[in-house]
């Protein structure tokens, strides 16, 4: 398959997937023993590391689904994108309220272009 790139590869998934100059990849917190502050921060971070593997950065990203496990972590989760993303660059966004893998309260699907 010419012209895809997967990193990370296991059976069940690809930690990140680059075609055509854009890149597909998926973040949860390492740590989900974390509040919701502390997986959102891990989070971003992981999404940092990803892009610069990938040869992206925060102001390439065109699409972000960002899933909680309870909209009323929304406000912490806003303060904190907010100080990550820089002005002028922010991608198109959801936030979407589903059940997630227990433990886990919050999981990003992100959509970047790449160099």
């Amino acid at each position: 398959m010419a012209g895809i790139q997967r990193y990370g590869v296991t059976r069940r998934w690809s930690d990140a997937v680059v075609h055509n100059g854009v890149a597909h990849f998926v973040e949860v917190a390492d740590d989900p023993s974390q509040d919701i502050r502390g997986q959102v921060a891990q989070v971003l971070a992981q999404m940092d590391a990803r892009l610069a593997v990938v040869g992206s950065d925060r102001t390439r990203l065109l699409q972000v689904t960002i899933y909680v496990a309870d909209l009323k972590d929304g406000v912490i989760l806003n303060s904190l994108w907010d100080d990550w993303i820089p002005e002028g660059h922010a991608p198109a966004r959801a936030c979407i309220q589903v059940g997630l893998s227990p433990g886990y309260l919050v999981e990003m699907v992100i959509v970047a272009a790449v160099d």
